[in-house]
């Protein structure tokens, strides 16, 4: 994986209070997360962390590079994954853990066009999700997609269409597999992303590899 994923840990506690069992369980999936295996076009970045939405967070951004080799070639997609742990388990999220993410990217004209443009945006979601042999319950978002076109002095350039996929859904995890299932539900929506960038999908036996931190 080709990312610039920081060290940065928890806040520090006072010397001698005792580390939560919640807490330990959050650097464990932390740590997963952290030794996720994505396709190198893949670049991700630790980013701060929403804080009022969970006592535990972590959020990621993520550029699709395809040529990943170089550091001059534009970004084909972007989002943000956000994952968050209550132990309350919040009624809405139905578990104690929840994936906050978006992806967004350049498209071909002629899908500004499509009516199924949203349809196809979430399935590519969900067929990300449930390729990589996850369980989730309570899904939801929305896909939206915006058609740009130029007149007057600026009418010689290119319509342009821009999807977009807000969405978020609750992991259902396996006890003691917390974050390698955790690092594999990072792994669906780097291929969502790759997805909209138009990557096409790994031949199969391939898989991705973790790669340099930077």
């Amino acid at each position: 994986m080709v990312s610039r994923i920081s060290d940065a840990r928890p806040r520090q506690r006072s010397a001698g209070t005792p580390v939560a069992p919640e807490d330990t369980l959050f650097t464990r999936a932390l740590a997963g997360i952290r030794e996720a295996q994505v396709r190198p076009e893949l670049v991700l970045e630790e980013v701060p962390a929403p804080s009022r939405l969970a006592p535990h967070a972590v959020a990621l951004s993520g550029e699709v590079i395809p040529s990943h080799l170089t550091d001059d070639d534009d970004a084909a997609a972007t989002g943000r994954f956000v994952l968050l742990h209550d132990p309350e388990g919040p009624e809405p999220w139905e578990g104690t853990w929840r994936a906050v993410t978006y992806a967004k990217a350049q498209m071909e004209p002629e899908v500004g066009h499509d009516p199924l443009a949203g349809q196809a945006g979430w399935s590519w979601l969900i067929d990300a999700l449930d390729e990589a042999g996850l369980a989730y319950t309570a899904p939801a978002g929305t896909v939206t997609c915006v058609t740009s076109e130029s007149f007057g002095a600026l009418a010689d350039r290119e319509p342009s269409v821009e999807l977009e996929i807000r969405a978020s859904w609750t992991p259902v995890l396996t006890p003691d597999r917390e974050p390698a299932e955790l690092a594999a539900t990072l792994g669906a929506w780097g291929d969502l992303l790759c997805t909209l960038a138009g990557l096409p999908p790994l031949p199969e036996g391939v898989v991705a590899l973790s790669g340099t931190r930077r």
